[in-house]
């Protein structure tokens, strides 16, 4: 313990007796001044003075391009290309503007037919008839009346496109004829203008024995004929030519 004292005595002893630090630059709490830089140090030098605009010029004149060449990537693998932006064409093969005028296209032309063709089914028996209808007349399927108004047709350059307007009655257990149906009947969507009755179901399937309108051609000519040249003065003055004068008689 006494030995721990007089180290713990001899080191208090010497940090007392320590002078105080002082800074290279002067003391902590000293009014020293700092010394100044040696004189030989180059300075920064100064940006040149900014020049003003002439009057008129751009405000930002372009920079000159660099030798370095810039070109776009490809794109990646798997990704589509972009699409490419139209040239600039010269005035001369660029389209005309379009016009206001409307072009009509001429209707498309039908076929007016004597005969409409009808299928019937008999849901009874589970039978389908096929029968050839006159327009105007009236056929008797079953117990149904089918009367054919009309059937059109296209021509052969055409969509085919079948249609007719059709009346079917209905002969009843009393001996009366009831209205079941009146309108047109499509051949390609026999669906849409079905026949609703319990037993029989007709539509329709075709028309025959139309033909084509004939085609009117413009004879009229297209161009006028040329002007016939005026005669010339020699034409003008030449007398007529004298007939041959007879031979002498024997």
């Amino acid at each position: 313990m006494t030995r721990f004292s007089i180290a713990l005595f001899a080191v208090v002893a010497a940090v007392l007796s320590a002078p105080p630090a002082v800074a290279q630059l002067g003391g902590i709490f000293g009014n020293e001044t700092p010394p100044r830089p040696p004189a030989n140090v180059p300075s920064r030098p100064e940006a040149p003075p900014v020049q003003a605009l002439p009057p008129g010029a751009p405000p930002n004149p372009e920079r000159p391009r660099s030798g370095v060449q810039s070109q776009s990537l490809p794109p990646p693998l798997g990704a589509a290309p972009a699409p490419l932006a139209p040239r600039p064409q010269p005035p001369s093969a660029q389209t005309p503007p379009p016009s206001d005028e409307s072009i009509l296209e001429p209707p498309t032309p039908k076929i007016a037919n004597p005969t409409a063709v009808f299928s019937g089914l008999d849901k009874i028996t589970g039978r389908i008839f096929t029968f050839d209808v006159a327009i105007g007349e009236t056929v008797r399927f079953g117990a149904l009346e089918v009367t054919p108004r009309i059937c059109y047709t296209r021509p052969p350059t055409e969509l085919p496109h079948t249609d007719g307007f059709v009346e079917v009655d209905e002969l009843t257990l009393q001996g009366e004829l009831r209205r079941i149906f009146t309108g047109w009947m499509f051949a390609a969507s026999p669906g849409l203008s079905a026949v609703e009755h319990p037993i029989y179901d007709v539509w329709l399937v075709d028309c025959k024995g139309g033909v084509l309108p004939a085609l009117t051609v413009d004879t009229s000519p297209n161009e006028t004929a040329p002007p016939q040249p005026a005669p010339s003065r020699l034409q003008q003055q030449r007398p007529p030519a004298r007939p041959p004068a007879p031979p002498p008689s024997r």
